[in-house]
């Protein structure tokens, strides 16, 4: 008979939570694609909606996105008029971001995209088990870090 490592392997905690992290970020993702939002898009609109106006590297530092990255998002971002580059009053060699009307209008959009995907995610728990399932994921991350 044959060892059943593989068996074995998917009942980790590990591997349970990364496959519940695939079907979580593959709902978001269709959910807001709706929208045409990337998870990148909608994180990095979030940063602004929330420390703006700011600079880039400041944001990049909050999202956890690599600066190299963060420059492409901005570019797609700002052509379609979704955020504003303006010089940084503190500091003339930044820019600062800034949501537009647009851009703020589409987070909204987002963060209700974003509801409905974990909604459904959630879906097979009972109310108690999903906010027992956030407290502990919640102490999982901050026993880390």
């Amino acid at each position: 008979m044959a060892d059943p490592a593989l068996s074995r392997l998917q009942t980790l905690p590990s591997w349970l939570l990364g496959r519940a992290a695939a079907v979580g970020h593959r709902l978001v993702g269709e959910h807001l694609a709706e929208a045409g939002l990337r998870m990148t898009h909608h994180a990095v609109l979030c940063g602004i909606a929330e420390y703006g106006p700011l600079a880039q590297a400041e944001l990049a530092r909050i999202v956890r996105l690599d600066p190299k990255d963060m420059v492409g998002v901005l570019n797609e971002l700002q052509g379609r008029e979704l955020i504003t580059r303006e010089r940084d009053p503190k500091d003339a060699r930044k820019n600062a971001l800034a949501l537009s009307p647009a851009g703020r209008e589409l987070v909204r959009r987002g963060e209700r995209l974003g509801l409905t995907a974990n909604a459904e995610l959630l879906a097979p728990l009972g109310p108690d088990e999903q906010r027992l399932l956030g407290e502990l994921l919640e102490r999982l991350i901050a026993g880390r870090h």
